[in-house]
């Protein structure tokens, strides 16, 4: 097993085989993490949270779900979660022009930069950034179509277990997130904190 410590507001990507297992884990409970996959083969090739929903049929990703590519090839599927269901798949990753729409002054930590510079350190760059699958992030649409994300209910602890389909490299993002916003809490009331991401197999 292979272990990696993402730091609070950070990002890093690791690399998984075909066969091998990806575990991401909030010791802390409630810290949104922001999951990014490639073809580790072709980073033009990547996970696509919108190709997944219109096959599963569900916005929310689940255990026993597949997730796949935007050319629509399998790329992980989700062998366990052990944070009751509570992920997202429609929050775009947060950046420095969100910050600044709800108000905030000056440079703040995004999941865009922090997909940017954890792949830059493995050697690739990438000028899109995707729609990432959002684990531990709780959100809901109301009966009038508002889209609000509610106390984060996550516990310490809880994790989520994908399994490789492909050779990929996979990025997380520990969400920077931290400004007091009604109806859009995101993370715990704390703050943001680390996450664990080990590989196994």
């Amino acid at each position: 097993m292979t272990r990696t410590i993402v730091p609070a507001r950070e990002g890093r990507a690791v690399r998984v085989k075909t066969g091998q297992r990806i575990r991401i884990t909030t010791p802390k409970g409630a810290q949104a993490a922001d999951f990014f996959a490639y073809n580790a083969g072709n980073t033009g090739e990547w996970l696509s949270a919108n190709h997944t929903w219109v096959t599963t049929f569900c916005v929310k990703p689940r255990q026993g779900d597949t997730l796949i590519s935007r050319y629509r090839r399998p790329m992980l599927s989700i062998e366990n979660d052990g944070a009751n269901g509570v992920h997202d798949m429609m929050i775009a990753a947060c950046d420095q022009f969100r910050y600044e729409f709800f108000g905030h002054k000056g440079p703040h930590a995004s999941c865009s930069e922090n997909l940017c510079v954890a792949m830059r350190r493995l050697g690739y760059s990438i000028d899109v950034i995707p729609q990432p699958i959002n684990f531990f992030t709780n959100t809901r649409v109301e009966a009038d179509g508002r889209f609000v994300s509610p106390p984060n209910p996550v516990a310490p602890g809880a994790f989520v277990e994908m399994q490789a389909l492909m050779d990929l490299v996979c990025v997380v993002s520990s969400c920077p997130f931290d400004l007091r916003v009604e109806g859009w809490t995101i993370n715990a009331d704390q703050g943001p904190t680390e996450l664990l991401v080990d590989v196994t197999g």
